[in-house]
């Protein structure tokens, strides 16, 4: 079978595809249920031409796309992915890599060792801490409290490995009341059921105070403190130096889930909001977010290699083991694809400047959407803008939910509707590389447009 003629086509339809994203409109233009009358649905008996194949595909699925590469797409926390990490993403498919083995795949190996390091010191964390490169933000929040969970379940004398859970002392879990889901989604895989939620300030930080009188109410359990680096609403930081000491204080295990907020410890201008991070014992992220690498790579890093290992690592007697260890080691999977690659690119293309100006920049166009937004007759924006997001209100909630629908209907650009303090709100979260200043004025123009001003 002819390997190039395919991938040809694809790369072709990829182009066409990059090419339209800055003028089309940024929702798709059809549901899914219209979708399912462009494909066919029966599994035919013979083969198809790969051609053919990634013909049928590309031109089907085009109306159901979303432009979330482009420049105004700026719902969610979604980054768009940099060329140079799209362009080694390609080679990661073509190399075909099973990452999970040192000695089967070294090329992988030694780049995940390099960029590790990177990432670490980018970061300004603790060196020598373990990065286990996972599916996203979710598994990576999952990953570090496995570890933790263990740890602290060790300490008190019980060994889960070899145990489990049952008949064990239990794990206790403070969390800020405005804490993302996937931290619950986590516990809940884990076994460790829901959390206590501690209060918050108006911007969703957790209350230093709330914090320490939670930990002295304690009922003896081991202990695990998540705490937060970037507000889904607001973009706010949890304090740090005071919430660390104060865990540590009472042997907890503490946790920073930083999906797109870790990425602050990269910028000079936005350094300070994670001062007093890197005394924790874990942190999770999720590198297409703030780094823009493709989607699947989550960064779970952990203070303790002996930790993280002794959580997430296997051994049978068919596989081939390094003295070194093995990547699989720091993950819940052993098959990966080479998700270190991306990241190494980005990192090598941008430097650290780059990736201090990617997140630099990324604030800049938040302000200005706040500013611009303010200029709204009626509107209102409810957070202080330090990091990425904006939050605003248009009025009623019944005026805001018009509003978050007729930008949506329009097209220009996409922001989500939420709620935030029990009304409706505007969601802009800016993520993505590509866009301007321009894509900035277009999209606050629509927003005029959709307020009816």
């Amino acid at each position: 079978m002819d390997r190039t003629a395919g991938l040809d086509r694809a790369h072709a339809h990829a182009l066409g595809w990059l090419d339209s994203l800055a003028a089309r409109p940024v929702p798709p233009a059809m549901t899914a249920e219209e979708m399912l009358d462009r494909l066919d649905r029966h599994l035919q008996d013979g083969p198809t031409d790969p051609v053919a194949v990634v013909d049928e595909l590309a031109e089907a699925c085009e109306p159901g796309l979303t432009a979330m590469p482009g420049g105004r797409f700026f719902g969610f926390v979604i980054g768009g992915t940099h060329p140079a990490a799209l362009a080694v993403d390609w080679l990661v498919s073509a190399w075909d890599q099973n990452s999970g083995l040192r000695l089967l795949t070294p090329a992988h190996s030694a780049v995940e060792d390099v960029t590790e390091a990177w990432v670490v010191d980018l970061l300004g964390l603790p060196a020598g801490s373990a990065v286990g490169f996972v599916t996203g933000g979710t598994m990576a929040n999952f990953t570090c409290l496995a570890a933790g969970r263990d740890e602290v379940l060790r300490r008190a004398g019980w060994d889960v490995a070899e145990r489990g859970l049952v008949g064990s002392p239990g794990v206790r879990v403070l969390v800020g009341a405005e804490r993302h889901d996937t931290i619950d989604l986590s516990l809940r895989y884990l076994g460790l059921g829901a959390p206590e939620p501690v209060a918050v300030d108006d911007q969703g930080r957790i209350e230093p105070a709330a914090l320490a009188a939670a930990l002295d109410a304690g009922d003896g359990r081991p202990t695990v403190v998540c705490l937060q680096a970037g507000n889904v609403h607001s973009g706010a930081f949890d304090p740090f130096d005071a919430t660390i000491a104060a865990a540590h204080d009472a042997g907890a295990w503490v946790h920073v889930d930083g999906a797109f907020g870790l990425f602050a410890g990269a910028s000079p201008r936005r350094r300070h909001l994670m001062a007093g991070a890197d005394r924790a014992d874990s942190w999770a992220t999720d590198a297409h977010k703030t780094l823009n690498v493709p989607y699947d790579c989550g960064l779970a890093i952990v203070r303790d290699r002996a930790a993280l290992r002794a959580a997430m690592g296997m051994h049978g007697d068919y596989l081939i083991h390094d003295v070194a260890g093995e990547p699989f080691d720091k993950v819940p999977e052993i098959s990966r694809r080479g998700r270190a690659f991306p990241v190494w690119a980005v990192l090598r293309a941008l430097g650290r400047d780059g990736v201090a100006d990617l997140v630099d920049g990324f604030c800049d166009h938040a302000a200005a959407f706040a500013e611009g937004i303010t200029a709204i007759e009626g509107a209102q924006v409810l957070n202080d803008v330090d990091f990425t997001q904006v939050c605003a209100s248009f009025g009623d909630d019944d005026r805001t939910r018009a509003v978050v629908e007729a930008m949506l209907s329009e097209g220009t650009a996409w922001t989500t509707g939420s709620r935030w303090h029990g009304q409706a709100v505007l969601r802009v979260s800016v993520s993505n590389w590509s866009t301007t200043v321009d894509d900035v004025a277009t999209s606050l123009a629509a927003l005029h447009r959709a307020a009816g001003h």
